[in-house]
């Protein structure tokens, strides 16, 4: 995590009224979080267990938590559930277990979201801005109005300047790659079919053939997004039907 203390972005600070609570008994973790999201202007409530976590929970309006998992005293998800008693502000677990039953029993519980250890601190940065706009959009009653600008856990894509960013860094993207993409992310939570996505990008009708080219865009702009093979942070392949972003 120490290499990440040398590229802390150094524009000027930005204020905001979001009150972002870290849980994490890595003091070198919890430390460097606190950095990142005090440099992008949030007030930060620290601490290494949870008790002391929860009577800040009791005494102070909490925006968003980064709960870990594993914790001395009691766990983030006995933490959440507790959370999920009193209040209903957004949290997102961070854990170095990586099995899909602690995934789904921590977004069962209430939690918003799953990052898994090691990660970037700008990822997570990412993240909770992700999770406050779309909460801030939704108590707006605007989450169903079209939109010309996406931001999905830091992937931002803007229909108007056609312009994306990854992380706050901007990608090349063809004009199909970046049509492909803002298809995706206008159907986000759905999956869409090879045919479909070919006739809205294309405009032309779907033959069987057309498939190995709707593949091969979609390899090339995974390559673009620094997406592992086989467990792609953003496009995920549905088998026989499609794709999908989360």
């Amino acid at each position: 995590m120490k290499r990440f203390d040398k590229i802390l972005r150094k524009e000027e600070k930005v204020v905001n009224n979001y009150r972002v609570l870290i849980v994490d008994d890595e003091k070198e973790i919890a430390d460097l979080l606190e950095i990142y999201l005090k440099n992008d202007g949030y007030s930060v409530y620290k601490f290494y267990n949870g008790m002391d976590a929860l009577k800040c929970v009791n005494e102070n309006q909490i925006d968003l938590a980064l709960l870990d998992v594993m914790l001395p005293d009691i766990s983030g998800f006995e933490i959440c559930q507790k959370i999920r008693e009193i209040t209903f502000f957004l949290v997102i677990m961070l854990t170095a277990k990586v099995a899909d039953s602690e995934k789904i029993m921590g977004l069962t519980i209430g939690a918003d979201d799953y990052i898994t250890k090691p990660f970037n601190p700008l990822e997570v940065v990412a993240r909770v801005k992700t999770q406050l706009r779309r909460y801030q959009q939704y108590n707006q009653k605007t989450l169903f109005i079209k939109k010309d600008e996406y931001d999905i856990r830091g992937l931002v894509i803007n229909k108007a300047s056609h312009k994306c960013l990854l992380y706050g860094k901007e990608l090349n993207l063809t004009p199909i790659e970046f049509s492909i993409l803002w298809y995706l992310c206008e159907h986000q939570g759905q999956v869409v079919a090879s045919e479909e996505l070919f006739e809205a990008v294309w405009k032309e009708k779907y033959l069987s053939n057309n498939n190995n080219t709707v593949m091969a865009h979609i390899g090339r702009l995974r390559e673009k997004l620094n997406e592992p093979y086989k467990k792609p942070k953003f496009i995920k392949t549905v088998w026989g039907v499609g794709y999908e972003i989360e």
